[in-house]
This record gives structure tokens, sequence and C-alpha cells, in this order.
């Protein structure tokens, strides 16, 4: 199984098309978080509308998965959380979503919600005391926030990661979380995109503007991990110990780099009239 992996795309519409168009390759796709972008000029129910066509045409080609991040919060709960209303509503298109888990094969997703206080927080612990009661060979977590303390959520000064979530790994220890929210972890000295808890391996892909995003590749049936971002593109063996730097991709399967060569429609210029 083959999954592409992707987080905090923050309304960037050349990202989404890019989106759209790779993901018949892939298995699956995961959404980690911050589709919406709160500091956009475009109202944000314009934002949620068109996102929501978007996952759309995703889900009309392959699996999704859509954890809820800090930019996709709308409403708010009786007790005042901040929580994510409209993600909730692309269940309705086959997407696993906030609350949710989804089982393929010998592999078991559980999707988690941004939490913003002890209820929503709470409804994550019975998630996962719940899912665990079953799990698999395989159990991987969708959770925005990166864990605190860990180079996937280094800032440059101090760490932005949720403690929270430590203590559910260390608990649970579960095959991997895969996480956004700190754009730079990736870039900076000391950040990374991986990172391992014990037996869990931890991702944030991290953000660059432009097309395609930053991404990762998880090929689940070789134990393999792919990041590629501008000008940069590593893997590492899920199968052996933590080791650091990643290795550069050498040899990229074709299926790789075919992501390199999906077209930019916006250059696509119209054919000039005859005169």
């Amino acid at each position: 199984m083959r999954c592409l992996v992707v987080a905090d795309l923050h309304y960037s519409l050349p990202q989404l098309d890019w989106l759209v168009s790779a993901a018949p390759q892939f298995d699956l796709v995961i959404f980690a978080g911050d589709a919406l972008d709160i500091g956009s000029t475009v109202d944000f129910r314009a934002q949620i509308v068109v996102v929501k066509k978007y996952l759309a045409l995703i889900a009309a080609q392959t699996r999704v998965i859509l954890c809820s991040g800090n930019h996709d919060l709308d409403e708010r709960n009786a007790e005042g959380e901040k929580i994510s209303r409209w993600i909730s509503e692309v269940r309705e298109l086959g997407i696993a979503c906030d609350g949710d888990n989804l089982a393929i094969g010998d592999t078991l997703f559980t999707v988690c919600p941004w939490w913003d206080g002890p209820l929503v927080k709470q409804r994550i612990v019975d998630q996962l005391r719940a899912a665990s009661l079953n799990r698999p060979r395989r159990w991987i977590w969708a959770h925005h926030a990166p864990p605190a303390n860990s180079p996937t959520s280094w800032g440059g000064k101090r760490f932005f990661g949720d403690v929270e979530l430590v203590q559910w790994a260390m608990q649970y220890q579960p095959s991997m979380v895969i996480s956004g929210h700190v754009h730079q972890s990736p870039f900076i000295t000391d950040g990374s995109w991986f990172d391992r808890l014990g037996q869990t391996w931890v991702f944030n892909a991290g953000l660059q503007p432009g097309r395609p995003p930053t991404h990762i590749v998880l090929n689940l049936d070789e134990n393999k991990a792919f990041w590629l971002a501008a000008g940069e593109a590593q893997w590492i063996d899920l199968s052996a110990p933590l080791k650091r730097p990643a290795a550069t991709i050498e040899n990229p399967p074709d299926w790789l780099t075919s992501l390199g060569r999906i077209a930019d429609p916006s250059l696509a210029r119209p054919r000039a009239a005859a005169g």
C-alpha cells in the first residue's frame, strides 16, 4: 500500500490542483490538517466550499483521510471549545475524518481532531482506548500537531508540539503518527521531517510555497518513507533503527518520479487565434 501524505496546504489552490492529479497513483491520501487558512483574504465560508469540492474530486479517485488542524476550526461546541464542523461533513464523501477509524488490510488508521480543550481531548483519549482493543499489526494515527520535544516540532527557537500526544504515543506505541503544524521543522537546523518515539515513527512533511507541496510517500509494502521538497528528496528504512541524516534518493522508482511531471494547468496558454 502506498500512501501520499500532505498537511498545511492552507488553501493553496495550485497545491490542491496537484493533489487531485497525484491522488490516483496512491491507495490512500492522508491530509494531516490545515486545509484552510484563517489568515487568507478569501472568506472562510468560501474556502470551505472550494476545499470540499477538491476533496470530493480526490475521494472519487482513492481513499482519503482528513484530520482537522488549528486553521480548520469554524465553530465552538456548547462548552466553548473550538471544533471543525465542516470536516465532519466530508464523511458524506466517504472520507475518514475526525473521530473515525479506517481499516485497510492489516493497517488501522485513527483520525484525531485538533483539540482546544478538555472535552475534545477526552474524546481523543476515549477514541484511542477503544481503537487499541482491536489494533492490528500496523496502527497509524493522523494528528495535526506533532509530539513535543521532537525535531518534527522544532521551530528554531522552541518546540511547538503536543505534550499529551507524547504520553499517548508512549502508552499505545502506534506504528506511526502523521502530523504537520510546524512548517519549518524539516528545513532548519535541529529540525526534521521524521523522528521516532520508542517504536513509533513520527512524520511532518513541512511547508513550502508553490507546487507541488512538500509531501511524504509511505510505501508500507516495502517499509520505506520518502520525503520530497523543492530541491530535496530523501528516504528512510522503516524497518531499521532511527538514523540521521536520511539517505538521498538516488534511484527513484518510476511512480515517484512521475509525481514531479504532473502538469501545472495554470501554465497552460490558449492557442492563439488565427487572423
